[in-house]
């Protein structure tokens, strides 16, 4: 019961989530007309179509995937169909000529609402624009229902899941429809808000199908409503780990410091807007030496939790934990942002490399933590780039990461032969020690002539190992939710403000100039120029950028103490200090040579739109 009523309670939340805008128009095409012939047959069309595809998705792995983007195909088509029959209704009569002998017209159930079969029928169309938006309690429901296979339990969560959303959405229809009403009485304008109606369908069907609903609505931050889940999943359920992996669960976002060789690691945000919190992990704390020379004697720390709930997998078919059952698996929790997983990526994938042909199995389990990496283009384009071939799970609902119980970016976790995880290691570091635990596994499952030594390892670019001890300054976040140090006064959240950027930051303390729209992830360049400022101590210095809505190329200056960067440029830097912003990405803008020093870096752009997200360094 107190599952059903946390899945409940997340159906009900998820109409103030960005990605249930683009179907509201279809919802609303029937606001005004009885609820009973109108409203109801399309909210529980919706509903059950919901349903039934997600519970596909819990048994069928990746064909549904294809068969909902079918799905979602034939719904545009039926939806821009109602939308032009509502603007025109001769259109509607011509449509449906040939079905005057078969008895009754679409037009006919539009018009006077006897026949609730029209509405049904673009609820489901609706259901399967609808399916893939989750959010955090939907990940939990179908984590759950991956664990104990498909069943009745399963049905009647996702059943629970879709009736909260139609509830919040009958509400708002039955609200919505008595304003109509009201205004259709006062100005007799329901030719008007019919076509209206009409109009804001098709702008719905075009956002649908250009990808603006994971474009430019990937853009919008996912906190609002994923905060209000995960609060509901913590007093609820409770906040612990569910795969028994002895992951560490923290509550806020920030760098967690590696110790004893470790390198720091991203930490999963609780998305409350609590302040950067820092957190030391050492590997060598799960692992303990049987003595000099010896083997390390790897602990069992629970059971290989399953591998359902990915969006998508990239170079490979779904994989399950009882597939796995006698290969040796390394896991990587990673994004394409994180410039920590980046700069781990090049051992992961020499070992994917050395140890394929011996039983080792890598998988990528890619948890976006910005809204942008939701979008299943940008991860592949990224994971192309970066010469990832090892198979990768999309886990944009983080089930994956929730069975786990993880909190890290980069998190690895290696598994035995027999399904067991024997050891994990959290942030960059610790390569050698790694690579002798899977020589260590591959030699427990039986293989021979098993390799002693460790892979030569030299990342390039973004990829290059950091200079721990020169960094001075902490990553830092330009969303108004979990930025620090804001030194061009106080920011006005969500709407276009003018800043001016400090002459002469202190230490770590950044500033915008121009006009700038700040939200809760990014702050968005809504002048034709603007610049941002940032006071650092390091070698590297990277941002995440966003293009200009549509992805139109944004052109940038940087430089370094005034001047252009020269030899310390970037790799998506000219010596000049132009550039292009083209990607969703991190980009790496400087890489000095020589001693640290403190240094007042700026960045130009010479075009608006542009979004920017948070400073890292290395």
């Amino acid at each position: 019961m107190l599952l059903l009523l946390l899945a409940y309670l997340g159906g009900v939340l998820t109409i103030v989530s960005p990605c249930i805008l683009p179907v509201l128009p279809f919802v609303f095409s029937f606001a005004g007309r009885p609820f009973s012939r109108g409203g109801l047959p399309l909210l529980i069309g919706m509903a059950l179509t919901f349903a039934l595809v997600a519970s596909l998705a819990t048994v069928a792995g990746g064909w549904v995937v294809a068969a909902n983007q079918y799905g979602r195909g034939l719904a545009l088509v039926l939806a821009a169909v109602f939308a032009l029959m509502l603007l025109w209704p001769g259109l509607a009569e011509r449509l449906t000529q040939p079905l005057v002998m078969a008895g009754g017209r679409l037009s006919a159930a539009q018009g006077d609402g006897q026949r609730p079969w029209a509405p049904l029928l673009l609820g489901v169309a609706t259901g399967l624009l609808w399916a893939p938006c989750a959010g955090p309690i939907l990940g939990l429901v179908l984590t759950g229902a991956a664990l104990q296979g498909a069943n009745l339990e399963t049905a009647a969560l996702l059943l629970a899941y879709a009736a909260g959303a139609a509830t919040s959405l009958a509400l708002a229809l039955l609200a919505g429809g008595r304003v109509l009403v009201a205004i259709k009485r006062a100005l007799g304008a329901g030719e008007w808000l019919r076509r209206g109606a009409g109009l804001a369908m098709l702008a719905g069907v075009a956002a649908i199908a250009l990808g603006l609903d994971t474009g430019v609505l990937a853009q919008v931050s996912t906190a609002s409503t994923g905060g209000l889940e995960q609060k509901l999943v913590d007093r609820l359920a409770g906040a612990g780990a569910a795969g028994g992996s002895g992951a560490a669960m923290a509550g806020s976002a920030g760098e967690a410091a590696g110790s004893q060789g470790g390198g720091p690691a991203m930490m999963m945000s609780d998305l409350s807007g609590a302040a950067p919190v820092t957190m030391t992990m050492s590997a060598g704390d799960a692992m303990r030496m049987a003595g000099p020379g010896a083997a390390p004697a790897l602990p069992d720390e629970g059971g290989l939790p399953p591998l359902d709930g990915a969006v998508q997998w990239l170079n490979s078919p779904p994989l399950s934990a009882q597939a796995l059952r006698g290969k040796v698996v390394l896991v990587d929790f990673w994004t394409y942002s994180c410039i920590n997983c980046l700069r781990a990526l090049p051992y992961v994938k020499a070992w994917a490399d050395k140890y394929r042909d011996q039983g080792l199995v890598v998988i990528g389990v890619h948890a976006p933590e910005f809204a942008f990496e939701r979008d299943t283009a940008n991860v592949k384009r990224e994971a192309a780039r970066l010469g990832i071939d090892y198979p990768v799970a999309i886990d944009n609902n983080y089930a994956i990461w929730r069975a786990f119980g993880n909190r890290y970016w980069p998190a690895h976790y290696f598994i035995d032969a027999q399904g067991r995880i024997r050891h994990h290691h959290f942030g960059e570091g610790e390569y050698a020690e790694s690579e002798r635990v899977i020589q260590q596994l591959l030699r427990e499952a039986g293989m021979h002539n098993v390799a002693d030594g460790v892979a030569e390892v030299h990342g390039q670019g973004v990829e290059m190992a950091a200079d721990m001890e020169a960094i001075g300054s902490p990553e830092t976040y330009l969303g108004y939710e979990r930025a620090e140090r804001f030194a061009s006064g106080a920011a006005v959240p969500d709407k276009a403000a003018d800043y001016t950027a400090p002459a002469a930051p202190a230490l770590n303390a950044w500033g915008l100039g121009g006009r700038w729209a700040v939200g809760p992830e990014q702050a968005t360049l809504a002048g034709p120029a603007g610049r941002i400022v940032y006071r650092f101590r390091a070698r590297d210095l990277h941002l995440v950028l966003g293009p200009a809505p549509g992805g139109k190329p944004v052109r940038f200056k940087v430089t370094l103490d005034g001047a252009a960067p020269g030899a310390a440029h970037g790799v998506d830097v000219a010596p000049d200090g132009s550039g292009t912003v083209n990607e969703q990405r991190l980009y790496q803008l400087l890489r000095q040579s020589g001693p640290e020093a403190d240094h007042t870096f700026a960045i130009e752009f010479l075009d608006s739109g542009v979004s920017a997200y948070a400073f890292t360094f290395g």
